[in-house]
């Protein structure tokens, strides 16, 4: 006997369709036996654009870092971030605090 699987429901966004996908039994939806592996070679991560207000002196400074390693001052800013929250992350600490 076949089994029937349940409707993807249409969803409003990205959001909507996260937080479903959080909490649902996928394997209600599809067939995972017949899954196969792909690879996405060209996939970029969702970006939202943010305000960020910085005293003039240390944008100067990141643009004057950017500028010596030759790379755009809002990437490093991106890469000087990412850093930070992987070592907080790795101190365990609480990003609840």
């Amino acid at each position: 006997m076949k089994k029937k699987f349940k409707r993807i429901p249409k969803f409003k966004n990205e959001d909507e369709e996260r937080e479903f996908w959080a909490t649902a039994d996928s394997s209600k939806y599809f067939d995972w036996s017949k899954a196969e592996e792909v690879i996405f070679p060209n996939l970029k991560p969702s970006t939202e654009t943010i305000s960020l207000r910085l005293p003039q002196y240390l944008l100067a400074r990141i643009k004057q870092i950017a500028n010596f390693k030759d790379v755009p001052y809002q990437s490093l800013m991106k890469i000087f971030l990412a850093e930070k929250v992987r070592e907080e992350l790795q101190l365990g600490s609480d990003p609840k605090s």
